[in-house]
């Protein structure tokens, strides 16, 4: 008996701060309940059959708020609640923004065996934005990638990686996204219209955008959170290297699942430390 939720970022961490506050139709409290270090809420005050209010809070976030039936059982079952950070549902002031490196990730994932994936990331970057002051569609952003940067957290495998076989890097040490406009995909979600220069070719490539929201941050500034994702083909950039291990498996796979999360600072650049 009595509630049970899981508390969460939109992009899936544990809010260990939260509260639950349970009230029935009249506005009088019944439950109150904290998450604890997982962003679950876990309480065994059972509850009469019937309809309630759920309020989630949580200092930084927006506020949650639905409704719930409560059966003979006496469980109240929210599942997993998601929390927006505070003034998460405005778009960034416009302007322009710079994507903070240290505080951001750029990385690609590739099946291997046909069983497992390959995480790797790159470890020097560097990004613009632009947000448009009248139609945010018309916004832009500018990022550059040094392709030696590439790191699986193994030697020779990043030697490979950055041979002829795959990126070139001797010939090609750059990787670069120019975006070109953008479509509302939700109130928070966009699609990102843009091309990637990779390995001396040019191809277009659209970026699944998801807006995490805005906020102060310790040295005065004001920072936006995304998170971005893609897949690319890496025949469409002429890495057209394989081994066959057995019965057709490939060694590696041929799509890339492209993962970013970003934190760009509002202004021309970065804080000083």
């Amino acid at each position: 008996m009595g509630l049970t939720a899981k508390i969460r970022t939109r992009d899936g961490w544990a809010v260990s701060h939260a509260v639950v506050t349970v009230t029935d139709m009249a506005g009088s409290q019944v439950l109150r309940a904290e998450a604890d270090a997982e962003g679950a809420v876990r309480d065994s005050t059972p509850l009469a059959p019937g309809p309630y209010v759920v309020i989630v809070t949580a200092v930084g976030y927006a506020p949650a708020a639905s409704t719930a039936i409560v059966t003979r059982s006496g469980r109240a079952e929210l599942g997993a609640v998601t929390l927006a950070r505070q003034g998460g549902t405005e778009l960034p002031p416009p302007g322009p923004w710079t994507v903070d490196p240290a505080h951001s990730s750029v990385g690609a994932v590739a099946q291997h065996l046909g069983i497992s994936s390959v995480h790797g990331r790159f470890t020097d970057f560097s990004a613009r934005i632009e947000i448009a002051p009248d139609e945010v569609e018309k916004s832009r952003v500018e990022a550059v990638i040094r392709a030696s940067s590439i790191d699986t957290g193994n030697g020779m495998r990043d030697d490979h990686l950055r041979s002829p076989d795959f990126l070139d890097v001797a010939k090609h040490p750059e990787i670069t996204y120019r975006s070109a406009g953008l479509t509302a995909a939700g109130s928070d979600r966009w699609t990102v219209h843009g091309e990637l220069a990779l390995r001396g070719v040019v191809r277009p490539v659209d970026l699944d955008l998801a807006y995490l929201g805005t906020g102060a941050d310790p040295w005065g500034g004001t920072r936006a959170a995304f998170r971005a994702t893609a897949e690319l083909h890496r025949e469409d950039f002429a890495m057209n290297y394989n081994q066959v291990v057995q019965a057709g498996i490939a060694a590696i796979g041929t799509t890339l699942k492209v993962e970013l999360d970003i934190q760009a600072v509002q202004g021309e650049s970065l804080p000083q430390p």
